[in-house]
């Protein structure tokens, strides 16, 4: 998702601040030995090779590695540039759960346990997304999903005895009760221009669709004549877990996923300082 860093810079001076993050210590000596090339492909790299998503120059043990709470389908456009796409981020950093395809390939997908991320006048927001889900599927309770989930929060949290034949408490019970039935979720990396062949794929139309409404990118490829709400690939499923998390489980967010913008935040700065950079140096020619 693509254009000039200029039209960003206001806007993401300091948008990642307060993440809990890996050291970037082996990125900044990878970038200072420079390139590598990639043991598959052979194409001169820096941190990962982009193509084949492998790490380059860098050891596996050296990164983190995030577990994510819901499995992550991305729908690749197939004239997007591998170089300006952040989906490599998820895979490497994510990679037992999140799975990359070009299109037209997208697998078949289950309507009821699986939602589409993209913005749209059809819409909804993560907090409402549970409940749509539900209501599409039978309930025997009969009990809107919102509304059980607060019940089973309140019995869980008043309710700890251990059950005698089970061996199991009733805090452990409530967890099973509260299964959110969301398996997948997907998300299509093009630029903006471009995501409408893929957004409008029949295979696609009949999934619940989610938008992100209230996030802001800071990506330094923005397009132009895009609103602010248009996120990145990594931004977008990092918010949308960071959300799933809070409002879905119902549970603190302590940074379990803020290490999928490991590679973007170091990149991030790393654009920012020679941005700030050239602006120097420009002012100072205004002086001679």
């Amino acid at each position: 998702m693509s254009s000039h860093p200029a039209d960003t810079h206001e806007l993401s001076k300091q948008p990642l601040q307060g993440l809990k993050l890996a050291s970037h210590a082996v990125l900044e000596k990878v970038q200072q030995r420079g390139r590598s090339k990639c043991a598959k492909c052979g194409g001169s790299r820096m941190f990962f090779c982009y193509t084949c998503c492998l790490l380059v120059d860098v050891n596996l043990q050296e990164i983190p590695t995030v577990k994510l709470p819901v499995k992550i389908d991305i729908i690749k456009h197939p004239n997007e540039t591998d170089g300006k796409s952040t989906a490599v981020h998820a895979k490497i950093l994510a990679p037992s759960d999140v799975t990359i395809y070009t299109y037209p390939c997208i697998p078949e997908f289950d309507q009821d346990k699986v939602v589409l991320v993209f913005p749209g006048p059809g819409a909804v927001t993560v907090q409402d997304m549970m409940q749509c889900l539900h209501e599409r599927t039978f309930d025997p309770s009969g009990e809107p999903w919102l509304k059980r989930r607060k019940i089973d929060n309140t019995a869980s949290a008043t309710h700890t005895a251990e059950d005698p034949e089970s061996g199991t408490t009733d805090e452990t019970k409530g967890s099973e009760s509260r299964a959110h039935p969301l398996q997948r979720v997907v998300f299509i990396d093009s630029t903006w221009n471009q995501t409408n062949k893929i957004s409008t794929d029949e295979r696609l139309q009949d999934l619940l669709q989610v938008e992100l409404k209230t996030r802001k990118t800071c990506f330094w490829r923005s397009q132009k004549g895009k609103p602010d709400t248009y996120l990145a690939t990594i931004e977008a499923i990092y918010y949308f877990l960071k959300d799933f998390h809070e409002q879905c489980l119902a549970q603190d967010y302590n940074g379990e996923y803020d290490n999928l913008l490991f590679f973007y935040s170091y990149l991030h700065s790393v654009v920012n300082k020679s941005m700030a950079g050239k602006k120097e140096a420009d002012k100072r020619k205004e002086k001679l």
